[in-house]
């Protein structure tokens, strides 16, 4: 079919989509992905190389961007909460799935592995684009879980790379390249931006695209993902970042308008009608599990740092997310075997469902309130919250 004719209808549906957000006062990526379910499901909506390539640079540059949101001054000052948060919210639900999956669905060992792993996630991509729109980003709180998601999905890859990981030389060039590169990239992008920033030709974003694809490149030879050296490096240059907002606005213009639709559409393209009716049962066991564990690994510690009802409430279902790296663990799991195709749907059916129904509740119920300006950004929310009197 021509390229461009194929280009047209996708891009048609992410503005439906736009359209769509605008008038339901929601995020635009779950309208993405209710959009791309209806389409592949009712119009048998496909994916070609191309498309697969830029879905992929769509997650792999919104994980960028959402490394590069976490100031690490924030980081440092709610180390704590960040950590705690996003540590229980890994292991709870990695637990849990893992003897769901084991112990009462009967799934081999290295099945119900990749269940735990697959359901343990909370999805960076979903939770940016949220916040970006909400303009929660800036906030103290919107930092924190932030900072919460990269700790978890941590714990995802870690998991992952230790019970699933080939232990040769590309992993260990992987690994020494990603940590030469953290290291020395953000010096040398200071002095670039510095030197020949703000020119009609993007150096800059040029810069940061060529370092993305490199390391993804590397991460996929040694059985990784690209994913994982993005968030590393938005974390190293969310300095540079920071001091020049006008360049991160238009790396979300390219991201947002061209990349993330393509992602969030073929996400929802995923999720088979056919799959969902026939294994609804095992579906909503699933997702019920992840949903529950997620509670239990999270909630309580809100209200231990003492976010509010509503915060802790809000931060809980945001937390529950999942969408890249569940998606990812669950298609490891089926190219290599571990798991057939039915367990595979089952699991992206629940990643994708947990992607849309936790984020719908949370911006529909339990949205905070507008800030009437950024919170100092070196304030602890357990300070921020005893100061408004929660």
């Amino acid at each position: 079919m021509n390229p461009f004719l194929i280009a047209a209808i996708w891009i048609g549906l992410a503005l439906a989509s736009a359209l769509g957000s605008v008038r339901l006062g929601i995020s635009v990526a779950l309208v993405e992905i209710f959009t791309g379910f209806v389409a592949g499901n009712t119009f048998h909506l496909s994916t070609t190389p191309w498309i697969d390539f830029l879905a992929s640079s769509g997650s792999v540059v919104l994980t960028f961007l959402a490394g590069a949101e976490i100031h690490p001054d924030t980081l440092r000052a709610n180390f704590r909460e960040s950590l705690t948060i996003g540590f229980f919210s890994f292991l709870a639900p990695a637990v849990g799935a893992f003897a769901a999956a084991y112990w009462i669905f009967r799934w081999n060992l290295h099945a119900a592995e990749i269940a735990g792993i697959a359901l343990s996630t909370t999805s960076v991509a979903v939770v940016y684009a949220v916040m970006v729109e909400s303009g929660r980003n800036e906030t103290a709180l919107g930092k924190i879980i932030l900072a919460a998601c990269f700790i978890t999905d941590l714990g995802t890859v870690v998991a992952l790379g230790l019970l699933f990981a080939h232990y040769d030389r590309w992993l260990a060039i992987f690994a020494a390249i990603t940590a030469v590169a953290v290291w020395i990239i953000p010096k040398f992008a200071a002095w670039l931006f510095r030197t020949v920033g703000n020119r009609v030709s993007e150096p800059e974003i040029k810069l940061v695209l060529l370092i993305l694809f490199g390391l993804g490149g590397l991460a996929n030879i040694a059985g990784s993902e690209a994913v994982l050296p993005a968030y590393l490096m938005g974390l190293a240059l969310a300095r540079q970042f920071l001091k020049n907002r006008v360049l991160m606005h238009r790396m979300r213009a390219l991201t947002f308008s061209l990349l993330t639709p393509f992602y969030f559409l073929k996400a929802g393209s995923y999720v088979s009608a056919k799959a969902m009716v026939s294994g609804l049962v095992l579906i909503a066991a699933f997702f019920a599990v992840k949903m529950v564990t997620k509670g239990v690994g999270v909630y309580p510690w809100t209200l231990k740092f003492r976010f509010g009802q509503s915060n802790a409430i809000y931060t809980t279902l945001l937390m529950a997310t999942g969408l890249t790296f569940g998606t990812i663990s669950a298609l490891f799991g089926l190219t290599h075997g571990y798991i057939d195709q039915s367990q595979y749907t089952t699991l992206v059916t629940v990643v994708i469902l947990s992607a849309f129904v936790p984020t719908l509740i949370a911006e529909k119920f339990f949205r905070p309130a507008p800030e009437p300006q950024p919170a100092p950004e070196a304030t602890p929310m357990r300070m921020q919250a005893a100061e408004e009197g929660d």
